[in-house]
């Protein structure tokens, strides 16, 4: 169970979410985590921020988003949150459609290509998780940011070494478990990886 309290409805979608991505595991093996105790650790791990985000971002860019981690977790618990789900790996966009379908999550896009092939345009909010370096997801970010928009980068225990020399980008580095969560919140100072 989560660490914090969800409403019913957000926690039987994350329920049924989550037996959805146990029976396509199985088939088409889309993450590592196979067990619904497993599953649930990342489902907690991608919902973790709302405990210290300010406010519920208008619009969400996720890079990367796997099985669906954090940005359709993300998207399940904010419904009025516009989603831009992208992920090229075809199997993966396929079960992410699947699942914004069964679940009626009408504020989910998908798009199966990397995240140069988007259309630019400005998120208040854009995460990922295990994608890549965080200099590299800076750039990636450029065409994506405004003065309102913030970056969260799901890191694991490498992040402060990511982070040197990142001072000027306003980075507030949030510890749970082996979980680093990156919050820059003024993406825009970080113009020397523009």
């Amino acid at each position: 169970m989560t660490p914090f309290v969800l409403p019913d409805a957000t926690r039987a979608k994350l329920d049924r979410f989550k037996a959805e991505l146990m029976a396509w595991n199985r088939v088409h093996n889309l993450t590592g985590a196979k067990t619904s105790e497993e599953i649930e650790a990342q489902i907690v791990d991608s919902l973790y921020p709302i405990t210290f985000l300010p406010q519920t971002p208008d619009s969400l860019l996720d890079i990367g988003t796997g099985a669906g981690f954090p940005g359709m977790i993300l998207a399940i618990a904010w419904p009025e949150t516009e989603t831009l789900l992208c992920e090229p790996l075809q199997k993966r966009a396929a079960f992410l459609r699947h699942i914004a379908r069964s679940l009626d999550l009408t504020n989910v896009r998908v798009e199966a290509k990397r995240v140069e092939a988007l259309e630019p345009r400005p998120f208040a909010l854009i995460t990922s998780r295990a994608v890549t370096a965080t200099r590299t997801l800076i750039a990636w970010c450029r065409p994506f940011i405004d003065e309102k928009s913030q970056l969260l980068f799901y890191k694991g225990e490498r992040a402060a070494e990511e982070a040197a020399g990142l001072e000027a980008c306003d980075i507030e580095t949030i510890t749970r478990q082996k979980r680093q969560y990156l919050w820059i919140k003024e993406p825009m100072t970080c113009s020397n990886f523009f």
